[in-house]
């Protein structure tokens, strides 16, 4: 395993000055692993005494190792070499870095965008296998991918049974019905650990196994990791990290994340979950970004930005002020990621195991595809794009008429310790250009901008939008679906799923007093360029006045 290795200048530094000696001697560290749920304060311990699972995850889960390599053999013998995942939050963010990371194929269908769902089913059906992951099986975008491969699998002549594979919690209403309906094969999780720190339990092993990773280093590099973090010493890492997180004084609030040829792929859009949805609620949290080490964010000298580097370890990354660098294998740091996300909670005075605000955006999609409303009429359109908003009062954008002025009036909505969240429910895999104009957006505005593919990004930072400061402006963009793909046995399509998706979210966080503008392509491919254009005339004329 390559050794942790950490570093911090400025405030990220100052902060471990002021926490370490109090972190150490009250024991934070062996209670965390003690599994001591009084840390987080009364109104958590009831939710922190099931959700500690994670601490001991690495041996835990070593005696799923063999399960998983034999049924891969055994799908291996049959000539199905293709696993698609079907998963939305922790349950496909893990696996896809681990097999990203491992040079290793694993399709992730993490979406209900029609487009991306039909690529997936018509790839290789022959030869695919797919793995369902939900704690629950309530969920709704897993359950309707569960839906069509099933369809698609029975249509084509094949056992759809002993092609689908799931992953749930014990006893759950999918763990019983999965079992009943004789699937290949049913794995548990461990039902005490949250969906955002189970990449190292049968969520993240199953579907990363099944493609070809191995596992047992993964776990091996975690529980060399967990050694080390269980010692109540100021050298811990995992305490250093987790006050340079969530105990700065004023808090840096926005957690600029950048990969410095870390060597492990995608890791920042794993630990943006697991931030976010852990510490945004009561008003407070950390946003974090995923940037590039050429984004504005990072060379900005924002007093409310924290920048934190991945490195690979052997690497001499000269850190500037308010920097943080850290090092290590990929279980090693996903193990220190869970443990100093969990310490920044206890310092920022939060539970950082329950997500009170994600239901919100779900219980709104669902009323809109229970009801059927006609879509908010356009403000105009310009081009191929319509402009709308989910605000009722939405004065900023008075005397708009073009695309480039709706983004240019949305900016001039920011406050100074704002953020713009860029949220966008096309094919993330066939417009995975688009995520450029984060960084464009982000000079525009000289402030963070977060970018999350819809409505994958609801299980991550979405937590954060509604429960954390409301100090947030958004930009969603939508497209029509070139054609549409019906959802077997359900009235509602998903182009309708998707759409709904999004509509239910612009309102909650119009409810929620934010400013929202929703630019609708009806025509994806016209629309997406028109876009692009606007955004760059825009970000030329922001940076040079």
């Amino acid at each position: 395993m390559t050794s942790l290795a950490f570093a911090a200048t400025g405030a990220a530094q100052a902060a471990g000055a002021v926490h370490l000696e109090t972190l150490v001697s009250d024991q934070v560290a062996s209670r965390i692993f003690a599994k001591d749920a009084t840390l987080w304060g009364p109104d958590a311990k009831s939710e922190a005494a099931v959700r500690l699972g994670w601490v001991e995850t690495p041996e835990v889960s070593a005696p799923l190792v063999a399960e998983i390599n034999a049924l891969r053999d055994a799908f291996a013998a049959e000539g199905v070499t293709h696993i698609v995942l079907c998963g939305m939050g922790g349950s496909s963010l893990a696996p896809e870095v681990i097999t990203a990371t491992a040079g290793v194929e694993l399709t992730v269908l993490d979406s209900t965008e029609p487009g991306q769902v039909r690529a997936a089913v018509q790839d290789r059906l022959a030869q695919t296998a797919i793995v369902v992951s939900s704690k629950s099986g309530s969920t709704l975008e897993t359950d309707s991918q569960r839906r069509i491969f099933e369809q698609e699998f029975t249509a084509a002549g094949i056992d759809a049974k002993q092609r689908i594979v799931i992953v749930t919690d014990p006893g759950s209403p999918l763990d019983k019905s999965a079992r009943e309906a004789g699937y290949r094969k049913v794995f548990n999780a461990d039902p005490n650990v949250g969906g955002r720190y189970s990449g190292l339990t049968a969520f993240g092993l199953v579907p990363s196994g099944l493609a070809g990773v191995d596992i047992q280093a993964l776990l091996d590099s975690a529980e060399e990791a967990s050694e080390f973090l269980r010692e109540d010493d100021a050298d811990n890492i995992g305490l250093r990290l987790g006050a340079a997180l969530g105990g700065t004084v004023p808090l840096r609030n926005k957690i600029i994340i950048v990969d410095e040829r870390s060597g492990i792929v995608g890791f920042a859009d794993w630990a943006e979950q697991l931030i976010a949805e852990s510490t945004g609620k009561l008003g407070t949290g950390l946003l974090p970004v995923v940037a590039d080490p050429g984004s504005p964010e990072v060379a900005e000298g924002l007093s409310d930005v924290l920048v934190v580097r991945l490195v690979a370890g052997d690497a001499d990354v000269e850190l500037r002020a308010n920097e943080v660098s850290i090092a290590g294998d990929l279980g090693a740091q996903m193990m220190v990621w869970e443990f100093a996300t969990a310490v920044a909670g206890r310092l920022l005075g939060i539970n950082p195991f329950d997500q009170p605000d994600v239901e919100a955006a779900k219980a709104a999609a669902r009323g809109l595809l229970d009801a059927t409303p006609q879509p908010t009429p356009a403000l105009f359109t310009d081009g191929a794009i319509e402009v709308r908003t989910a605000n009722d009062n939405a004065g900023w954008l008075t005397g708009v008429s073009t695309v480039a002025e709706a983004l240019d009036a949305l900016l001039g909505t920011l406050d100074t310790d704002g953020y713009l969240s860029v949220q966008v429910y096309l094919d993330r895999l066939a417009n995975a250009p688009l995520a450029g104009v984060r960084d464009e957006l982000a000079a525009a505005a000289a402030r963070p901008v977060t970018f999350g593919w819809g409505p994958r990004f609801l299980h991550s930072t979405g937590q954060f939008h509604k429960g954390g400061p409301a100090i947030g402006v958004f930009l969603q963009v939508t497209g029509e679906a070139a054609e549409d793909l019906a959802i077997p046995d359900r009235p509602f399509t998903f182009g309708q799923l998707i759409a709904a998706q999004a509509a239910g979210d612009a309102q909650v966080l119009a409810d929620h007093g934010r400013p929202v503008l929703r630019l609708h392509l009806t025509d994806t491919a016209d629309g997406v360029e028109q876009f692009k254009t606007a955004v760059a005339a825009l970000a030329g004329r922001r940076t040079d006045a």
